[in-house]
């Protein structure tokens, strides 16, 4: 039987990108799948797990991968995104679809579709993409076959993306078990400023701040139960990844802080003024919320 893919390059072969190989693979959705990165010890290892078919590292083997290509996935960090595509733009071919799995979108979608289609006057080959799915451990170890399934993944088309090409990663992510919708690529980043990428902030704070209070307190984390553990999963999460996102998101996340900062000065409030009724208000508001995420 034909697969709807002869050949799908993925750069990036960790978590996110290694979890792509396996379900095009347990898919069966394309001939071949070829990782690239820098580094050959993770290629291989992809290669182990049965991510990936074959990998390429350098300029000469890279070129080579790509030519055939009907997919190429950016699954590399958000700040090294930019690069990648620059890498990758020569060696193209005309028709090959790219997207990405980018925590974030906005101006980097355009710069993104830039590079992959220079010419403004042709409809750009690059669809942004965001599956909202991971693990707060990083890697090719962590990567699953299962990881997109159910999962939504946002796309995010400009006036200047073909039709074709975001026709193309529509079925593709379906394919692996995704649900898709597509929205503007700056009210992405308005949106997970606030669901995701605040949430993975204050748990790195909370943690950092746990920490300087043992320094004047002894052991504070030998005490700690399920629910400190429960809430700061998320801060195990790549160190590198989240620097970037909260850099190129920066303006939006800056804004929704300064929401939180509102938050928590009128809960400091209510506590500083004994408003016990106050106090059980804001959380049974939260409380509702809350329920209806279960």
């Amino acid at each position: 039987m034909k697969r709807p893919f002869r050949k799908i390059v993925i750069v990036g072969v960790g978590l996110i990108g290694g979890s792509i190989g396996l379900a095009v693979r347990k898919k069966r959705l394309a001939e071949t799948v070829v990782g690239v990165g820098p580094r050959a010890d993770e290629l291989k290892r992809a290669v182990a797990l049965k991510a990936i078919d074959a990998y390429a590292t350098d300029d000469r083997t890279v070129r080579k991968a790509v030519a055939g290509a009907d997919l190429v996935v950016l699954a590399a960090p958000v700040g090294r995104l930019e690069t990648s595509a620059r890498d990758l733009s020569s060696a193209l071919p005309r028709k090959t679809v790219v997207t990405d799995v980018g925590s974030v979108k906005g101006p980097l979608v355009r710069r993104l579709e830039s590079l992959v289609s220079p010419d403004p006057s042709r409809r750009s080959q690059f669809v942004g993409g965001h599956p909202i799915a991971g693990r707060e451990t990083s890697g090719i170890e962590a990567a699953s076959a299962d990881l997109f399934a159910g999962a939504l993944c946002i796309l995010t088309p400009t006036d200047r993306t073909g039709p074709k090409a975001v026709e193309t990663v529509q079925r593709f992510w379906e394919a692996i078990g995704a649900r898709t919708v597509s929205m503007d690529p700056d009210a992405h980043d308005r949106i997970l400023a606030t669901v995701s990428h605040l949430p993975h902030l204050v748990a790195y704070a909370l943690v950092n701040t746990v920490l300087e209070l043992q320094s004047k307190n002894g052991d504070l984390l030998s005490y700690s139960g399920g629910g400190f553990r429960d809430f700061t999963r998320v801060a195990a999460s790549s160190p590198e990844m989240w620097r970037d996102i909260c850099l190129f998101n920066r303006e939006n996340l800056l804004a929704v802080i300064e929401a939180y900062e509102k938050i928590l000065d009128r809960l400091k409030r209510l506590m500083v003024e004994g408003n016990a009724e106050g106090l059980r208000r804001e959380f049974e508001r939260a409380q509702a919320v809350k329920e209806k995420l279960r």
